[in-house]
This record gives C-alpha cells, sequence and structure tokens, in this order.
C-alpha cells in the first residue's frame, strides 16, 4: 500500500489533517514512509518533524492526539489526507483549534480570526517542568 505513495525526492509527502466530523482543515505537515506505517498501523497521527529531523507523534507533548478515522489518497499519489478525532479541540500548537486561523484582509495584512483556545504556556508546561 505504501510503494504507491509518491514521496518527493527528500522521502516525504503533504499530509492534510481534517476533522472527521465537521470536515474542517485542522493543519498540513509531512510524512516520511516510517511515519506512515506508524499512521495506519496505530490509528493515531504520525508525522515527520523536519525541524527535529524525527518523527513526530501529534500530542506527544500537548497531549492533543489525532485518532485516524481514515486515511485518503489523492487522484495523483502524493497528498495524503487523515480525517481525524481531535483530542482536546486544539490542533495548532498556538493553541487555536486548528492552523489556518490567519485570513489575508482587504488591507492587504493577514489578520487572527479564531480565538486562542488555551495559551501555549499552558499547554507545554509540564514540558519545562
Amino acid at each position: 500500500m505504501i510503494d504507491v505513495v509518491a514521496f518527493n525526492d527528500a522521502g516525504l509527502v503533504p499530509a492534510i489533517a481534517q476533522d472527521a466530523n465537521t470536515k474542517d482543515v485542522l493543519m498540513m505537515a509531512w510524512m516520511n514512509r516510517d511515519a506512515l506505517q506508524e499512521t495506519m498501523e496505530t490509528g493515531r497521527a504520525v508525522y515527520f518533524s523536519r525541524s527535529r529531523q524525527r518523527l513526530w507523534r501529534k500530542g506527544e507533548e500537548s497531549g492533543h492526539v489525532q485518532h485516524v478515522r481514515e486515511i485518503r489518497l489523492d487522484c495523483d499519489a502524493d497528498v495524503i489526507l487523515l480525517q481525524v478525532e481531535q483530542v482536546g479541540g486544539i490542533a495548532c500548537h498556538t493553541g487555536r483549534a486548528h492552523c489556518f486561523y490567519r485570513k489575508l484582509g482587504e488591507d492587504g495584512q493577514w489578520q487572527a480570526t479564531e480565538p486562542v483556545l488555551k495559551s501555549a504556556s499552558e499547554i507545554y508546561a509540564a514540558k519545562d517542568e
């Protein structure tokens, strides 16, 4: 099944996380072969962190895990769509429901349109202790 996926030259494929119930787009991240394999095996979203150069199990620090309900592959086999149940209702590290909280305004400036549900300092407090 994984051999069908068209990973890029860096061995990655974009993965879009979508709320399985509301169909809202929550976030986009990257997956490598190991991340996709673990996601398929465990039913929990696993991504590849380009900054850390390692697997990133969504929610490993924040507790905001994504339980995968369905995995889809686009027509070119180069984008993964994960339909997920977002634990805690927060997908973004900024404490918002999703990562697409900025909208381009008529003045040409990006404007935040979604509230912070929980501050990043609250989300990651346990990490610093």
